[in-house]
């Protein structure tokens, strides 16, 4: 018997009730934004009134939360943003010290470039630029320099993100650029003052305390939340065009791999114990996680490849891939999770032995999510790789001796293929029924990582509004299950059988200790 082709909601918003529909893509809704702000009519702040609501006519004050070298690099274009005014900027780290960079010293060009002044030096220890100095001397250079009419009366600096909510009573917003751990517990902060959130991935790295995240923001819907990789997200509508049109069969698997990471993943825990930068609070660096001694191989650059820091690799660029596909295929509450991971080997000579590993995150993957039916769409798996696992070449591949890319995406029919970009981008029906592109497609052309200038005009009118936008919390509730089943699975490194409607691992009882976190005390995210 012939399998039926199913038709599947094209919203790529993930919310049936949106007034955002599929035909109206993201940068036609940027283009609107940006005609109608200019609209915006005078009217004092207390006449609007309303927790968290920025009246038309203000600028919206916010706070700078997490200083390290991608805070500093997004920071730049906030700054030059004249709807923003960045009156703080929190950090553990007060001074420039141990910073790691893609380049030595293209940050600080940037810097000098954005704040004119040509001679601007980061201090420390004279490597690549950081910490919560570093960030007062950017906003208070670039205020003076570029923007000297404002008359701006300087940056307040913080090492403890709750003295700064305690302090910072007018504040309308905060930007987290925090190591993973610590985006739910801020976030949480913030929405229980009122203020509303940029983030960046993942909104957390544990799922419970992730639900209990996007629990508070519905709750507050007048909090204007979002999860900075929606930015970045490419456009499915080219894909469910075809899928919808028969063009590959019935969808059965969705296959995503990245070439990170691209930073050290440590199969051991550190031996010796460091002293602790100049000015450097680990304790407010750990937050809600357990002690153990300071080591720079927990921080900046390498944190994401720790389980209690971090999220891995999913979590780092699977937002950037994934969360267009689980809104347009609505998938929701895996029932299955299938690790399959790399180990490393040491030795106790004369006798090798394989290192036990559950604190970080391993050198290469592959998880498979196996998704139930949801309305018409039938049962899918999702397949995620990193550390350079790839799926098996297609055969349509392999007869024109090609190669799968090092990063890219296939959507796998029972009748053909769709191989794509690793965004989804330019994608290609590889075999099947041969389509073509829908007319109303329009090429996307923003990179990943970096939050666009085109991306603040969204929540500027968001905030000026009170009506949420595409890439809000409640939004992101299925990438982010997904991105820490994906942590839980490599952990244990067992397959996981998972009750989404309880929140809880059914078949191996021990690992639900992993969707959640044990909170030092003062950390609670109950009590934040």
């Amino acid at each position: 018997m012939k399998k039926k082709n199913f038709l599947i909601p094209q919203n790529s918003m993930g919310n049936t009730s949106s007034p955002f529909h599929s035909n109206l893509t993201r940068r036609k809704f940027v283009g609107t934004v940006a005609t109608s702000a200019l609209a915006f009519t005078i009217v004092p702040r207390h006449v609007l009134g309303g927790k968290g609501h920025v009246a038309p006519s203000d600028k919206i004050t916010l706070a700078y939360i997490g200083v390290g070298t991608q805070g500093i690099r997004e920071m730049l274009p906030l700054l030059a943003n004249d709807q923003f005014r960045v009156v703080a900027v929190c950090d553990p780290n007060k001074e420039a010290i141990g910073y790691k960079d893609w380049a030595k010293d293209w940050l600080k060009s940037e810097i000098r470039k954005a704040i004119k002044d040509p001679h601007w030096e980061q201090g420390g220890d004279n490597m690549i630029p950081g910490g919560r100095d570093n960030g007062k001397s950017i906003v208070d250079g670039f205020y003076a320099n570029a923007r000297p009419e404002l008359k701006y009366k300087g940056c307040a600096a913080y090492a403890d993100f709750r003295e700064l909510f305690e302090k910072e009573k007018d504040l309308d917003a905060v930007k987290i650029m925090t190591p993973d751990h610590l985006h739910g517990l801020i976030s949480m902060a913030a929405i229980k003052r009122n203020k509303h959130v940029l983030v960046h991935k993942p909104l957390s790295n544990r799922l419970i305390e992730g639900k209990k995240v996007i629990q508070a923001a519905r709750d507050n819907p007048k909090v204007i939340t979002h999860l900075i990789p929606w930015d970045s997200n490419g456009s499915m509508e080219t894909v469910m065009s075809w899928i919808n049109g028969g063009a590959i069969g019935t969808l059965a698997e969705i296959h995503n791999w990245t070439n990170r990471p691209v930073w050290p993943q440590y199969p051991t825990l550190p031996a010796d114990t460091p002293a602790v930068p100049n000015d450097f609070d680990w304790e407010l660096w750990l937050g809600p996680e357990a002690y153990r001694p300071y080591h720079p191989n927990y921080t900046n650059m390498v944190f994401r490849g720790w389980y209690d820091f971090g999220g891995g690799s999913m979590a780092d660029m699977g937002h950037y891939s994934l969360w267009t596909v689980f809104n347009a295929l609505q998938l929701k509450g895996p029932t299955t999770v299938i690790p399959n991971l790399s180990h490393v080997c040491g030795m106790h000579d004369p006798v090798p032995y394989q290192i036990k590993n559950d604190f970080s995150f391993p050198a290469a993957c592959t998880v498979r999510f196996k998704y139930p039916a949801n309305g018409s769409r039938p049962a899918v798996d999702l397949c995620w790789y990193d550390g350079g696992m790839r799926p098996p070449i297609p055969e349509e591949l392999m007869i024109e001796n090609k190669e799968l890319p090092a990063e890219g995406m296939m959507f796998v029919g029972d009748k053909g293929k769709i191989l794509a970009g690793f965004n989804v981008q330019a994608p290609v029906i590889i075999s099947g029924k041969k389509m073509d592109a829908p007319s109303s497609t329009i090429v996307d052309k923003r990179s990943q990582v970096e939050q666009t200038s085109e991306a603040l005009p969204l929540f500027i009118n968001a905030c000026k509004t009170g009506k949420q936008y595409p890439g809000n919390f409640s939004e992101a509730e299925d990438i982010t299950e997904a991105i820490n089943l994906y942590a839980v699975a490599l952990r244990t490194g067992k397959l996981l059988k998972y009750d989404a409607a309880n929140r809880k691992i059914t078949n191996v009882p021990d690992a639900n200790k992993y969707l959640d976190r044990e909170y030092r005390q003062g950390w609670n995210i109950t009590s934040i």
